[in-house]
């Protein structure tokens, strides 16, 4: 089975208990969107999933063998809240990092295209958050984290990048996570809320209203 799959996540910082029992899944062709309030854990459980934080406890599967980092497998792909990539790295460089298999699409982008001797950190803002978006989401990897892929960006930018991960959403799943929570409702096929340590499935906006996401 083609799928991600993490349940029974325990995780504490001190004495705070921010993920208690938590389950979550995403199958290729899925884009699960994970709402929640600033300190609710969405980015702890990404973090979990990835191998970047260890939890107290957690079963995690990525196409049904058991791991303990989702990055060991190759098969998981990252994209944290702050900049991760160093500065002086050039755009040519990190095509040849990041992607094999899709590296003629990517090449393809006019962002780019335009910036290939260009050291990252020579960009704007929301042109080097959306340069380490897409080398993630045209990365090697079948499933695609994104932790805030739509902060700094102007809204055209971000309708840009919506549209690379509805392009790849056929071939590859995605768990994504975002304070503008109205792009995620947009792009998600699916929505987990985590509130109180816990996962809530959101079959409808009503949903986050019940559970205190969104005012009444």
């Amino acid at each position: 089975m083609q799928e991600l799959y993490i349940d029974s996540v325990h995780h504490r910082f001190g004495d705070r208990e921010v993920l208690s029992s938590v389950f979550l899944n995403c199958k290729v062709g899925e884009i699960v969107g994970v709402l929640g309030r600033n300190g609710s854990g969405k980015s702890t459980l990404l973090k979990i999933i990835f191998g970047e934080l260890r939890p107290r406890f957690m079963h995690l599967k990525v196409d049904g063998t058991v791991v303990n980092k989702g990055y060991l497998t190759r098969e998981v792909a990252y994209l944290p809240q702050a900049y991760f990539i160093p500065y002086y790295l050039k755009i040519d460089q990190l095509i040849a990092l990041f992607s094999n298999r899709y590296r003629e699409q990517l090449l393809e982008i006019n962002v780019v295209r335009s910036n290939l001797t260009e050291k990252l950190g020579n960009l704007s803002g929301g042109s080097r958050r959306f340069v380490e978006a897409l080398l993630i989401i045209y990365s090697d990897a079948k499933y695609v984290l994104l932790d805030e892929p739509f902060s700094q960006m102007a809204p055209m930018m971000v309708d840009d990048l919506k549209a690379h991960i509805r392009k790849f959403s056929v071939e590859k799943g995605f768990v994504i996570t975002d304070h503008y929570y109205r792009e995620i409702l947009d792009i998600s096929s699916r929505i987990v809320l985590i509130h109180n340590g816990c996962n809530y499935a959101i079959n409808h906006n009503d949903d986050l209203i019940v559970h205190g996401y969104l005012p009444d």
